[in-house]
C-alpha cells in the first residue's frame, strides 16, 4: 500500500507557471448559502481559475470514488468519518465549481489532449487498476489501502489549490482554494496518523 501512496504523490501536478489571459466573467455565482447577500462580480477570471475548477472537479470525482467505498466499507470508525466529511464538502464545493464554470461559459471538464495543461501542470489520476484493489480487498487491507488512495488523491487536490493561491485572479475562487487548503491539511494529517 506504500507503493500506492509513493507513486500518487510521486506525479504531483507541477503547477502553474505561466502568465494567463484574464477574461470578465458574464455573471456573478456564489456558493448558494451566500448568494441572497453577494454583490456582483466584477473581477477578472484567468485561465487559472478555469484550470483550477476543471481539474479541482475531475479530482473529486476520483476521490468520491475512494471515500464512497470507503464511508461504506471500511472497519476504522476514523477512516469512515474522514470519507464521509470529504464527501459532504465535495458535495458543496463542486456544486459551486460546476456553477462557476458555467456561468463563465466555460467546459467542466478538462481537455485531457497532450499538451492542454502546459504552464498548469498535468491533470494527474489514479489508475483503473487502484480502484479494482480497493474493490477487491476486505478488513485491514481495504483499510490500508483507502486511506493510502485518499492520501494520493488528496496530495493532488493540494497542488491544485496551490496553484489557484498562486495564478488565479477570482477573489472567489482564491477564497475558496484557500479555505479547502485550509481543512484539506486537516484532514491530510488525519489520514497520516491512520497510515503509521
Amino acid at each position: 500500500m506504500a507503493a500506492i501512496l509513493l507513486s500518487a504523490v510521486a506525479f504531483l501536478p507541477a503547477g502553474c507557471a505561466g502568465t494567463p489571459a484574464a477574461s470578465s466573467p458574464p455573471a456573478a455565482v456564489v456558493p448558494a448559502e451566500s448568494a441572497a447577500a453577494a454583490p456582483a462580480a466584477s473581477a477578472a477570471v484567468n485561465q487559472v481559475d478555469v484550470m483550477f475548477l476543471q481539474m479541482g472537479l475531475a479530482q473529486i470525482a476520483e476521490g468520491e470514488q475512494i471515500a464512497a467505498l470507503a464511508e461504506e466499507r471500511a472497519g476504522n470508525s476514523e477512516i469512515r468519518a474522514v470519507a464521509a466529511e470529504l464527501r459532504e464538502q465535495w458535495k458543496t464545493e463542486s456544486g459551486t465549481m460546476e456553477r462557476w464554470l458555467l456561468g463563465w461559459a466555460e467546459p467542466v471538464t478538462a481537455d485531457p489532449s497532450a499538451g492542454a495543461h502546459a504552464g498548469h501542470g498535468d491533470l494527474h489520476a489514479l489508475r483503473p487498476s487502484d480502484f479494482g484493489e480497493l474493490r477487491a480487498v476486505q478488513g485491514a487491507d481495504f483499510d490500508r489501502t483507502a486511506v493510502s488512495l485518499l492520501l494520493g488523491n488528496l496530495h493532488n487536490g493540494m497542488e491544485t489549490l496551490r496553484m489557484e493561491a498562486a495564478g488565479g485572479s477570482y477573489p472567489p475562487a482564491r477564497d475558496l482554494a484557500t479555505r479547502m487548503a485550509t481543512t484539506r491539511q486537516a484532514q491530510i494529517q488525519r489520514l497520516l496518523e491512520l497510515a503509521a
